[in-house]
């Protein structure tokens, strides 16, 4: 059994986490899987989205810890370093929208690679919890990066070191994640943003997601630099023209993602 589901609809790639018996938690298989996944998202350009969800009642509960605690299994160096760093890297470098879906809980690295993506739904009957002080362990996959540019630093400290279950409505006030969608309707919302996304100037979110990233290291006259680079960039794609020409022609665009 494949324990990651992939289905394009449209330019819409949907990836499924399919460990269901385990909350979807992460065993070294399951990470390989999505990062081939990401891999071939990357390079295919009739892909112009990237769906994220989970199967069952959970969105992913994290590690696998009976695979963590194995003494013939990985080890917590390899299983940062080889599973949730190039996962977390590989959904912030793809210069494609990302919106992830969170059907159940998100826990550990599970919510900190809900968070990395560019759009968070989540069902109202979802949470997420920074699992990690529990165990003794500290927030990986990003976690300590952006959760605190999230929600601020002090809520970010106090969730971190707490463990506390944030959730979805709190999530949505406290600006952790973009909306909330009653359970039975979860799937449909967040699938029509991925396919609202895909209809979009895929290179001009491309260069959005690619600003926001150095934003978050950026002085302003960095981002200033970095800004206009881009915009003569994005000023020379076929979607500008189009996006224009649609404008002063007082017609619907048909963009193509170039």
């Amino acid at each position: 059994m494949s324990l990651i589901l992939t289905e394009q609809v449209g330019g819409v790639l949907k990836i499924t986490l399919n460990r269901p018996d385990k909350f979807n938690s992460f065993n070294r298989e399951m990470a390989l899987q999505l990062q081939e996944a990401l891999d071939k998202s990357a390079g295919d350009k009739s892909i112009r989205a990237i769906y994220l969800t989970g199967e069952g009642k959970a969105f992913c509960a994290g590690q696998d810890l009976a695979e963590a605690l194995d003494p013939n299994g990985p080890g917590i160096t390899k299983i940062v370093e080889e599973h949730y760093n190039p996962i977390i890297k590989k959904i912030r470098s793809i210069e494609k929208p990302f919106v992830c879906a969170v059907n159940g809980v998100a826990a550990g690295a599970g919510a900190n690679i809900a968070l990395a993506c560019d759009v968070v739904v989540a069902a109202a009957s979802a949470s997420f919890i920074q699992a990690f002080s529990k165990i003794g362990l500290i927030p990986d996959s990003g976690g300590t990066f952006y959760l605190p540019r999230l929600v601020g630093f002090g809520k970010a400290s106090a969730l971190m070191m707490l463990g506390d279950k944030v959730s979805a409505t709190d999530a949505e006030r406290m600006g952790m994640i973009y909306k909330v969608s009653d359970d039975a309707q979860l799937t449909e919302e967040a699938l029509q943003l991925a396919r609202t996304l895909s209809d979009m100037p895929t290179r001009g979110i491309g260069l959005t997601k690619k600003l926001l990233n150095q934003a978050m290291d950026n002085t302003l006259e960095q981002q200033l630099t970095a800004e206009g680079k881009e915009q003569t960039t994005a000023a020379s794609t076929y979607d500008y023209k189009e996006g224009v020409g649609a404008f002063l022609e007082k017609r619907k665009p048909v963009f193509k993602g170039e």
